[in-house]
């Protein structure tokens, strides 16, 4: 049966403690607490460098076993460096560094594109064919792995486990119909990036067995978190995707990110979806406190 998962992006921000973590909540344990409260959540680090095992053990450990996943960012010397040339090494090294740890808990992988990366040739075709989706074949890729990670892999994986792909762009030429069947043949869910910059491209159309929502809401309107109405309305789009039997998620990362946990806990809220949480740590969606705090980058 289909379902939504309703997440944040990143769980560690200074601007969360007190508003979305209670104020004697220790730092270490915040992770534990996001992940009680919501569905599921995008790890940030995995964007910026190769984790350990160890770091995606502990991060499995700490987690709930039932109703809940992780989101993980794809390199970005994958995407804005190598921008998809000669990374057969890299992505193997990604897939070795420890988030095959992360098991069934393991949600779609969100490849993210600068703005100077548009559909220009046939780069993308290339490398959706290099993409493992299954555990077998994420483990098989992880065996070829580079030096940097030598001594540090992790290159185990359940065989059926799946493996899913979202891709969100920054121009608007990959709205290309060609390339969007591409993405159909092979079941990769094209971002729908809400609210984003002007010139990213926009689209709900699902591309797979699975939609990737990310709400930036930029501008006056968001400036306190997504409103109600915005939030009742992304509840009605979830909830037409699950009735199709598509798997949707749901990532609240907007420009007022502070607010981001609240919006994040109310459309969890909307969809009918409860989360447990340690008796002595319980929060209420409508005591969640949205005071104006300076922003933190």
């Amino acid at each position: 049966m289909a379902k939504t998962w309703v997440g944040i992006s990143g769980w560690n921000f200074p601007a969360w403690r007190g508003m979305f973590y209670p104020k004697d909540l220790v730092q270490r344990r915040e992770l534990e607490f996001a992940s009680r409260a919501l569905t599921s959540i995008e790890i940030n680090g995995t964007s910026y460098s190769l984790q350990r095992p160890s770091t995606f053990e502990a991060w499995y450990r700490e987690t709930p076993d039932e109703n809940f996943c992780f989101a993980v960012k794809a390199p970005q010397y994958i995407t804005h460096v190598r921008r998809l040339k000669d990374c057969e090494e890299p992505l193997a090294n990604f897939f070795a560094s420890g988030l095959l740890h992360l098991k069934h808990k393991l949600g779609p992988i969100l490849w993210q594109f600068p703005p100077f990366v548009m559909l220009k040739d046939d780069r993308f075709e290339k490398f959706f064919d290099m993409l493992p989706f299954t555990g077998k074949e994420a483990a098989k890729l992880a065996k070829k792995h580079g030096d940097k990670v030598e001594g540090r892999s992790f290159t185990e994986a359940p065989a059926d486990l799946q493996i899913r792909h979202a891709f969100e762009f920054r121009h608007k030429s990959f709205l290309d119909p060609k390339f969007m069947k591409l993405m159909k043949k092979h079941n990769i869910a094209f971002v729908c990036a809400h609210g984003a910059a002007e010139k990213s491209p926009y689209t709900e159309e699902p591309t797979a067995d699975f939609t990737y929502a990310r709400l930036h809401g930029e501008g006056k309107k968001f400036a306190k978190g997504y409103p109600d109405k915005e939030l009742a309305a992304w509840a009605k789009r979830a909830q037409g995707w699950n009735k199709a039997g598509i798997d949707s998620f749901v990532y609240l990362s907007n420009e007022a990110k502070e607010y981001s946990p609240a919006s994040a806990l109310k459309l969890t809220e909307l969809l009918g979806e409860k989360k447990i949480i340690p008796a002595h740590r319980q929060i209420k969606v409508s005591k969640v406190r949205t005071k104006k705090t300076k922003k933190v980058a």
